[in-house]
């Protein structure tokens, strides 16, 4: 809004004194106004969305299958949940206000975060007052049923971005927008007579289909995998604060050509603009740790972790960086790892386990290490592989 305004008007600003308010047209500068926007927004907010909570009774009960889990949980009975509610307005506001309203990447954010900001809040809303469930159970919508909503938007996110690049003006830049980015090769390479860098004949084209699929395991599977790890107070919400930060910084890159090129990384054209969305989920998962870190006053719930690992992952397949999301997000990665790696083993061997319990961070916290221990050393692992991913952008 303030972008698109700023755009129009910026002559006239200019003229009657307000030449600042060029700052709106920049990206790096709306990508950390979102930040401390987003921020402020849960801070501010933060109180009366928990009473709001309360006073509708939308507290959680977690239930295990593991009798030591429940014990170790018993404190956390009847902590609101849905405070996902809080970090989704964090997003969606800061989006509005700062964001290219015009972009065709912002608009596909914005359905992705109000498509499984929907579907988390139902799911959640079903496990505690759907009369489906069963006394002592915690299903809410059943595993089929949630990933039939998230592959179908995955879907359409996949196809739209696909026929997006396809119409893009400069072939090689159609070239990048379907690129297999892989690690260590190269996206570019310097042209002595052009003077200038060139689509490296290394690059790996993918075709729609391709393309497509890849889109749904990553979304997905990304949106699953912050699903899975949000057990533990601060957890997820500290993991995302950091992974967001990470992308603010790589959506910058490949929204501009000088860094693109320079770096390596696939140039897409105004997909600088997804840093602002990228900010804003930074900020908002960091002030929420305000509330929820041990003892936790608020969970985010089904309805803050499936939006925030679609969106990220969103923004990883837009700007090429699938791969580095799997390094970024380790630790979500050996989340949902884990839990596959459970239940495989478990139906194979008919009923013997790798880990005590499954998300891995349970296993930790059975072996003796407190919830605290569990959350800061996630936090400290991510924060290594954020540092190592970016790193290792202009090894190739």
């Amino acid at each position: 809004m303030l972008y698109n305004f700023t755009n129009e008007f910026y002559d006239w600003l200019s003229d009657h004194g307000m030449g600042f308010t060029r700052l709106f047209l920049d990206a790096q500068f709306r990508a950390i106004a979102s930040v401390i926007v987003s921020f402020l927004i849960v801070v501010i907010f933060g109180k009366r969305t928990i009473r709001m909570l309360m006073k509708a009774k939308i507290g959680d009960n977690p239930e295990f299958y593991n009798k030591d889990l429940n014990v170790l949980a018993r404190n956390k009975a009847n902590t609101p949940t849905m405070g996902g509610l809080l970090i989704v307005t964090a997003i969606f506001v800061p989006t509005i206000l700062l964001a290219d309203l015009g972009s065709f990447y912002i608009h596909m954010a914005l359905l992705c975060l109000v498509w499984l900001a929907v579907l988390g809040g139902f799911d959640d809303w079903l496990k505690l007052t759907s009369a489906r469930r069963q006394p002592g159970s915690r299903e809410g919508l059943f595993m089929w049923e949630k990933l039939v909503f998230q592959l179908g938007l995955a879907v359409v996110l996949g196809l739209f971005i696909h026929h997006h690049g396809r119409h893009a003006s400069d072939p090689t830049l159609n070239t990048m927008a379907f690129s297999l980015n892989v690690p260590f090769v190269k996206t570019w390479v310097y042209d002595q007579g052009l003077t200038d860098y060139i689509a490296s004949p290394d690059l790996i084209t993918l075709s729609a289909w391709a393309f497509v699929v890849l889109t749904i395991m990553v979304i997905a599977g990304s949106s699953n995998a912050v699903n899975l790890t949000d057990g533990m107070d601060g957890l997820a919400g500290g993991i995302m604060g950091i992974v967001g930060f990470a992308f603010l910084v790589l959506a910058l890159i490949a929204g501009d050509e000088y860094y693109a090129k320079r770096l390596l990384v696939p140039y897409i054209p105004n997909s600088q603009e997804l840093a602002i969305v990228a900010g804003a989920m930074a900020g908002s998962c960091l002030a929420f740790l305000w509330f929820n870190c041990h003892p936790a006053q608020v969970f985010m719930g089904d309805t803050g972790s499936l939006p925030l690992g679609g969106l990220i992952g969103f923004i990883a397949v837009v700007i090429r960086q699938e791969f580095l999301l799997i390094i970024i997000g380790g630790v979500f990665v050996v989340e949902a790892s884990s839990v596959l790696m459970q239940v495989g083993y478990f139906k194979l061997s008919k009923g013997k386990r790798i880990f005590k319990c499954a998300p891995i961070h349970h296993h930790f916290h059975l072996l003796g290490w407190t919830e605290q221990q569990v959350v800061v050393r996630f936090w400290l692992v991510s924060a290594l592989l954020a540092a190592v991913a970016l790193a290792t952008i202009k090894i190739r």
